[in-house]
């Protein structure tokens, strides 16, 4: 098997078990973190992304994308499509694998929360005020500015060596820890695909009580919003950067 495979599996499985699981520390019932906000779920969704990139460099994907956005943002960049094909199903299901840990480590916890919504925001994403366009656009605008930063970060105007060795994964992470204050606010910043369909399909097939449904009709959102934020990053970065 590819390595690179393997990397961006388990840095996407890292990703979504520490991102999703301070969301349910936060949302649970009985839970230490319960209700300790969205500062505490921001924070945490920064620490996994860090967490994820720098186990994926370590397994075997020097690029770490560990979001379908971001390998579609630089395919774009670089005018080599071929990691696509490679990358994407192995973050899917890296995000599936991560969901699925996530449900498992908090067992206990699903039957002493009534809430649907709240087991639901567990795993995927949804809308404070549902509106398809306007929340298309927030997921594309969070996930332009994830792609285009990370390229800066990288970009030799930055630093002709690059980052330090090991800063890199520190800085994407404040990167989503940006975005996730500022901009998180409307569509709960899914910016990632992977993120958003692997963990809706896992709480489709495990057998949570009270789970209530997909939400399936929102689904379409991240998915197209964070593609097209990645695809205007691409041509961003490769015209301006």
């Amino acid at each position: 098997m590819d390595q690179r495979l393997i990397g961006e599996f388990m840095g996407t499985l890292v990703l979504i078990l520490l991102g999703n699981g301070v969301n349910s520390c936060v949302l649970l019932k009985k839970s230490a973190g319960e209700n300790s906000g969205w500062i505490v779920i921001t924070t945490g969704w920064a620490l996994a992304v860090m967490a994820g990139v720098f186990t994926a460099i370590a397994c075997g994907s020097s690029d770490a994308h560990i979001n379908p956005a971001v390998t579609l943002g630089f395919a774009i960049t670089s005018g080599d499509f071929s990691k696509i094909a490679l990358y994407w199903p192995a973050q899917i299901l890296g995000a599936m694998a991560g969901a699925i840990l996530v449900w498992l480590h908090y067992l206990p916890h699903w039957s002493q929360t009534p809430e649907a919504d709240k087991k639901r925001a567990c795993f995927f994403t949804s809308p404070t005020i549902r509106s398809m366009g306007a929340n298309l656009v927030s997921e594309a605008i969070g996930t332009f500015v994830l792609v285009v930063v990370i390229a800066s970060i990288f970009s030799k105007a930055v630093s002709a060596a690059g980052p330090a060795a090991g800063l890199g994964p520190f800085l994407v992470g404040g990167v989503v820890w940006a975005i996730g204050l500022s901009l998180g606010g409307t569509t709960c910043f899914a910016v990632n695909p992977a993120r958003d369909l692997g963990p809706r399909i896992a709480h489709a097939i495990l057998p949570i009580p009270g789970k209530g449904d997909s939400d399936w009709g929102y689904a379409p959102v991240p998915i197209i919003g964070g593609l097209v934020g990645g695809i205007l990053a691409g041509i961003f970065v490769k015209m301006v950067l």
